[in-house]
């Protein structure tokens, strides 16, 4: 569970990245994040993991303050938080599988981090993770052979080879064409489902977010302005928080 205690983010120019923020995100939900460019949606994406620190309130998951934890702490909560981000985060030139082995690092020392030393049981888990999105046949290819919707593939296996409890997405699909968009939003819809993973994406999209999500939350200068099922997103609501119907 992962919760927004009146959560408000204020950058240094004095813009609003968030606006007295309370929400709950309960275990193994699939929520996506719309708004306008600028409404705060990566701000409060990566405030879970404490990308962006918030300058009030307190975010806590499953009873741990996010917040105010210290440096061995936060390491600890964010062993459990996977991110998948638009342009990929991936060592182009590494394979798919040290990649992948890559969201392990959280569970090694510096020493076996920098030699590589893996476990037999975290290469199994690297093959069982591309396998769950179709890339097996791709372990020992470079990252910068593949195509745009590979390279997000074997940055959502990376997440869970990490054994992510909850992955957050930040604009996953932004520079991907139509079909992949469609088929990454379905490999995160599956790992929700199958997995019970709580999936959190920020997304431009209001189609997809619709067809995906379980809920749907919008934010417009930095305040909640929507928090809801897909269904309950009338064009009224859209209106409100672009100022038409798209």
């Amino acid at each position: 569970m992962i919760i927004f205690d009146n959560v408000s983010k204020t950058y240094g120019n004095g813009v609003k990245g968030l606006d007295h923020i309370n929400l709950t995100i309960e275990d193994g939900e699939f929520v996506s994040i719309i708004g306008l460019s600028g409404a705060g949606k990566s701000t409060l994406l990566r405030s879970i993991n404490r990308l962006n620190d918030v300058s009030e309130g307190e975010i806590t998951i499953n009873g741990l303050s996010v917040t105010k934890a210290g440096k061995k702490e936060l390491r600890q909560i964010r062993r459990k938080i996977g991110l998948i981000s638009q342009n990929f985060n991936l060592v182009k030139r590494s394979t798919v599988q040290k990649n992948v082995l890559s969201g392990r690092l959280g569970y090694y020392s510096t020493l076996k981090s920098i030699f590589g030393l893996f476990s037999k049981e975290d290469y199994e888990r690297t093959n069982d993770a591309l396998e769950r999105v179709g890339l097996l046949d791709k372990l020992h290819t470079r990252c910068d052979e593949l195509s745009g919707g590979q390279q997000q593939r074997v940055s959502i296996a990376r997440t869970l080879v990490q054994q992510a409890d909850i992955i957050l997405a930040d604009e996953p699909v932004a520079s991907l064409d139509p079909v992949t968009t469609q088929k990454i939003m379905k490999d995160l819809q599956n790992i929700n489902q199958s997995m019970g993973k709580t999936v959190i994406v920020n997304i431009h999209s209001v189609e997809l977010a619709r067809t995906f999500s379980t809920r749907i939350i919008a934010l417009k200068a930095g305040k909640m302005v929507f928090d809801g099922k897909p269904e309950e997103l009338t064009d009224q609501k859209l209106i409100e928080i672009y100022g038409k119907v798209i």
